[in-house]
């Protein structure tokens, strides 16, 4: 029997699987492929990291261990959801949920006070920001638009805003001080080991990461974030903002760089309330008030006390006398300042790259914004498209081309400011990359609170990652572009191997260059108002930014991009899309019971894991069922069952039932296999018969609160119930 992992995210998505796994399950079972369920979510991490804090009947696998395993052998054929990649506030929120039902997990300590805590802390290490991707992604990515939902785009543009000439948007960045100006790297020649040292100025000296492996062929980098340049320039841009009467906000990417972000969001928070955090350090000291956390965690701590009014006053004047701060949730009074896992740089500069360059002000309307992105390594990427289209206008997406992307990831390829080798020092000093004979590998002056980060790039993903780029551009006669910036130091490295590995290829006929990101980005939106298709490949990072920024541009998200995996060593990962408006989704859902989450990934992902059965399994079943549902992927665009934006019209429920219908009708209507079809049409016939039925169960379920029993860490039972309404649709699914 062959195999589909699925696994159970967070959010929007964990709804809707509780609405389209069972259909999945039903359909799938006819060609004799098990669909097995793995919670990778973000309270079952945190269950799965302390069975030492919980009662027997309590535990749970560790499903993302299993996963991680999995991945690495040629049987892995896993689906993956979006998940939360979380930052500390999320976490104390799903620690606090699961304590109030019952589990005694230990509360996160940030501050760890002896050994107990800070082996608490390390576990908890696992389950913050994007601890999921490393672990699945043992292969390169390859992302794009299928034809028929880029079609169905072309014919339903998205609403574009209009970008003017003189927008006073701008991207504003620091000049010196930052990751990118202090960037080192060196390729590695021979096997060994390596350790990270802090070295104080006054002799002391701190072991940061004990003796890890490194391999001949190995980049690795190191780099510096200096805190006052940062606070000096964020200082400087909020002067300027001012003086110019533009709106400010931050863009930073607070999950997957969840070491490294949330300390230069809590920077920027610090330095525009500068005058606050000074005159009640002492409040602020005893509440545990960080600034890292936002806005909202200082005011969730400051209730009840004594000084609460005052400071909120005291906040609420800063606001008025300063730079005008761009809103999450104008209605709400949320700013960008509220909470650092709210303003992700991927999705918020995509969305104001769609919206005409502009966000939301405290009144509700959208207002021209510099957006600081301090770091260069890619501001430049960002800069580019704002001046680009403050030249040209928006892109149009009736005419507009598509960009691809094919991105290296593999092996935690490039996990920046994140992980094991991230840290902020306590003092002034140097942190030096060693290896076990005492050579300096790499070296860093810093200062008290300066970030001291260091990556790894295996070489055989940076191989692969090639070979994907040479397969892509022939298999659909598309240029592909390299975006390496040869001024930074990582970048040069890489150039070297891609050069290198792109001799083993016949490129004859093939367009295959490598430009600096500036001029990719310009020589990309050239090609794009002329109708033409253009390869990004990129790094890890600017992945995550190429693949939000052109599919919102293209199709208004990114959530119907395929978007698969090829394994390194023979297994298939397909994911399904962003996940970056689930949050907004499920609170919709619980207020008004209307979810607009859009599953068309999962159907692509879907399709892909069937049609990669039927290659590796030679399960013939498999194939069908995979055409099938390409064909009803189709009919569901072309008669546009997606979710609407509107409570009484189709959600995601309705959207379900509609591509179960079409791929009961496709599978009906096929040839190759008369098992099949005859199956199938009956329960093709009972959808179309049922219809008026099942769309008034479902309208019916719309309007009213939703219960599921909590938001991290749901009852799954009720959460059936709320997202499988219709008694008609659930009958006939369970009897296929």
């Amino acid at each position: 029997m062959s195999k589909i992992y699925y696994t159970l995210t967070d959010e929007a998505p964990m709804l809707a699987t509780h609405s389209f796994l069972p259909i999945v399950k039903a359909f799938t079972k006819t060609a004799d492929i098990e669909i097995i369920s793995s919670d990778i979510s973000l309270a079952g991490r945190i269950l799965a990291n302390f069975p030492e804090f919980l009662k027997e009947d309590q535990k749970v696998n560790d499903a993302l261990a299993q996963l991680g395993d999995l991945a690495k052998t040629p049987d892995a054929n896993i689906i993956k959801l979006p998940n939360i990649s979380a930052s500390t506030p999320q976490l104390d929120e799903a620690i606090a949920e699961l304590q109030k039902d019952g589990y005694n997990v230990p509360n996160y300590p940030s501050e760890p006070k002896n050994e107990e805590e800070k082996a608490i802390k390390a576990k908890y290490s696992k389950v913050l920001g994007s601890a999921v991707n490393p672990v699945l992604r043992e292969g390169n990515s390859d992302r794009r638009a299928p034809k028929a939902v880029k079609n169905y785009a072309k014919n339903n543009p998205h609403r574009m805003g209009e970008w003017k000439s003189d927008s006073k948007t701008e991207v504003a960045y620091m000049t010196s001080g930052d990751f990118y100006g202090t960037e080192t790297s060196t390729t590695i020649e021979n096997d060994g080991k390596y350790k990270i040292t802090f070295y104080g100025n006054d002799g002391s000296s701190k072991l940061l990461k004990d003796f890890a492996p490194l391999k001949a062929g190995e980049i690795i980098d190191s780099a510096t974030m200096h805190l006052n340049s940062l606070k000096s320039f964020v200082e400087k841009t909020l002067e300027e903002a001012k003086e110019k009467n533009v709106m400010i906000s931050a863009h930073l990417k607070a999950t997957m760089m969840k070491v490294s972000d949330p300390i230069m969001f809590g920077a920027i928070v610090e330095t525009y309330f500068k005058d606050v955090f000074s005159k009640y350090a002492e409040v602020f000291k005893q509440l545990d008030i960080n600034p890292n956390n936002g806005l909202q965690d200082l005011y969730d701590k400051l209730k009840g006390n004594e000084k609460e009014q005052e400071i909120k006053e005291a906040i609420a004047k800063t606001f008025e006398n300063g730079a005008k701060v761009a809103m999450v949730n104008s209605d709400k009074g949320i700013t960008n300042f509220h909470v650092p896992s709210d303003v992700i740089v991927d999705a918020s500069m995509a969305a104001l790259v769609r919206g005409g360059g502009k966000m939301w002000n405290k009144e509700g309307k959208e207002e021209d914004t510099i957006t600081i992105i301090p770091d260069r390594s890619y501001a430049g990427f960002f800069e580019a498209v704002v001046e680009d289209m403050k030249k040209n206008g928006a892109v149009d997406p009736r005419t507009m081309g598509s960009v691809p992307n094919v991105g290296l990831m593999a092996q935690k390829a490039e996990e920046y400011g994140s992980h094991d080798k991230t840290f902020q020092v306590s003092a002034d000093g140097n942190v030096k990359v060693e290896n076990e004979n005492g050579d300096v590998l790499l070296e860093q002056k810093v200062e008290k609170n300066d970030i001291f980060r260091m990556c790894q790039v295996k070489d055989a993903p940076i191989q692969d990652w090639v070979k994907l780029a040479v397969n892509r551009a022939r298999l659909s006669d598309t240029p592909a572009i390299f975006w390496l910036d040869k001024a930074r130091a990582h970048d040069r490295e890489i150039i070297k191997k891609v050069e290198k590995y792109l001799k083993n290829y016949d490129l004859t006929g093939l367009d295959i260059q490598i430009l600096d990101v500036k001029d990719a980005m310009k020589l990309t939106l050239e090609r794009i108002r002329e109708g033409k298709d253009t390869i990004s490949v990129s790094g890890n990072v600017l992945r995550d930014y190429l693949t939000d920024l052109f599919p919102i541009l293209e199709l208004g998200t990114s959530a119907k991009m395929l978007s698969i995996v090829p394994l390194m060593n023979g297994g298939g990962l397909f994911e399904t899309g962003a996940g970056g408006s689930a949050p907004k989704h499920i609170e919709q859902f619980i207020e008004e019971g209307y979810l607009r989450w859009d599953s068309l990934g999962e159907f692509l992902a879907l399709q892909a894991s069937l049609e990669f059965i039927s290659q590796t399994k030679n399960n013939k079943k498999a194939q069908i069922l995979a055409d099938a549902l390409d064909a009803a992927n189709d009919l569901f665009l072309a008669n546009d069952k997606s979710p609407a934006r509107k409570l009484g019209s189709i959600d995601n429920r309705g959207s379900h039932f509609y591509l179960a219908m079409y791929w009961a009708q496709k599978l009906a209507e096929q040839t190759q296999d008369f098992e099949l079809s005859n199956h199938f049409k009956k329960v093709a016939e009972d959808f179309k018969n049922n219809e008026e039925k099942i769309n008034s169960e479902l309208i019916g379920a719309q309007g009213k609160p939703q219960e599921i029993g909590g938001y991290y860490f749901p009852d799954f039972t009720k959460t059936d119930v709320a997202m499988r309404p219709t008694e008609t649709l659930n009958k006939i699914i369970s009897g296929i």
